[in-house]
């Protein structure tokens, strides 16, 4: 009896970012570059002098010498790191870019590796969001919040995390006047958004502010479902859209045309046309731009079906 080959293994899946001081991003880029090609590694690693961020997926032998190379680099010992899995690679090919910040935000003045906020354990989280005196804030962007958040978060309706400093200054008043002590715990998806926006409160003279170690993707990892505090998905930056507790794969799609995260509810929405448009971008385009991306869409799917046809002509028509 034939004895069946043992199932690959699954996709690795590493989102990972450390705060470091490098001096030649362009010579890393380079050996970052050289490495994850040679492994089989895709996805995006993004470099500034204040660090390193980004995600990478692969086989995990492949993912564990990308990370044991970063580990090397100065000061990224401690290398923050958030594993899961796919089945099918989730990036098309590797890019290692360099960049003004390694998360934007557009104070060049911050300085996470001295002055970002207390971190609070997974476990320990839910105690921290649920006393009436500490204030959550979610610093993700608005299309994030919109399929899942901590229940009772304050959601910043942000584009971009370039506007949150504005946000927090024009809502201060509203959210610490009249001389409130509160606590204030901010939250992103894997921490890196957090030890920015923690810096900046503390640099406005926030002085109690928190945020979640590892982000949400630890909290769902650590927390059990029947404990957690968390309502919805958490949305990724990649082919995975959207996932859940246990960092398994969500229900979410992304539009087409847009890229924001989708709904099987959003694609039963009058405005949702494939490839075209969702609820959220339909009046963002013009019709003349919607025509363009229905024809856009009828030239793949001819291209599609003529390709189809000619893999059954080179196969005789037989499926194998």
């Amino acid at each position: 009896m034939a004895i069946s080959a043992p199932a690959p293994s699954p996709t690795c899946v590493a989102a990972l970012y450390r705060f470091a001081r490098f001096e030649d991003c362009e010579e890393l880029r380079h050996s970052l570059q050289r490495l994850c090609d040679e492994n089989g590694v895709r996805g995006t690693l993004l470099l500034a002098t204040e660090g390193i961020n980004g995600t990478i997926a692969g086989a995990p032998d492949g993912i564990a010498l990308v990370l044991d190379h970063i580990r090397t680099l100065p000061d990224c010992a401690e290398l923050d790191i958030k594993l899961s899995s796919a089945d099918t690679l989730p990036f098309e090919r590797m890019k290692v870019r360099i960049k003004a910040e390694i998360v934007t935000m557009g104070e060049p003045a911050l300085d996470p590796r001295a002055n970002a906020g207390t971190y609070v354990e997974p476990q320990d989280w839910n105690t921290l969001i649920a006393d009436p005196d500490t204030i959550v804030i979610d610093t993700r962007n608005d299309y994030e919040v919109a399929i899942g958040s901590f229940d009772g978060a304050i959601d910043p309706a942000t584009r971009s995390f370039r506007e949150f400093p504005a946000w927090f200054r024009g809502k201060r008043e509203e959210l610490l006047g009249a001389g409130r002590q509160s606590k204030v715990a901010m939250f992103c998806t894997g921490g890196i958004r957090c030890e920015k926006s923690t810096a900046f409160l503390r640099q406005e003279g926030v002085e109690e502010v928190y945020h979640l170690k590892g982000g949400i993707l630890a909290y769902l990892e650590q927390v059990p479902a029947a404990d957690s505090l968390w309502q919805g998905e958490c949305y990724v930056f990649d082919r995975r859209v959207a996932i859940g507790h246990g960092l398994t794969a969500g229900s979410h799609e992304a539009c087409a045309a847009c890229g924001r995260p989708i709904s099987a509810q959003d694609r039963a929405a009058p405005l949702y046309e494939e490839s075209v448009s969702c609820t959220a971008c339909h009046g963002e385009r013009s019709e003349e731009q919607r025509s363009a991306l229905r024809e856009r869409r009828r030239q793949a799917q001819l291209a599609a079906a003529a390709a189809g046809k000619a893999r059954s002509r080179g196969t005789g028509g037989q499926a194998r």
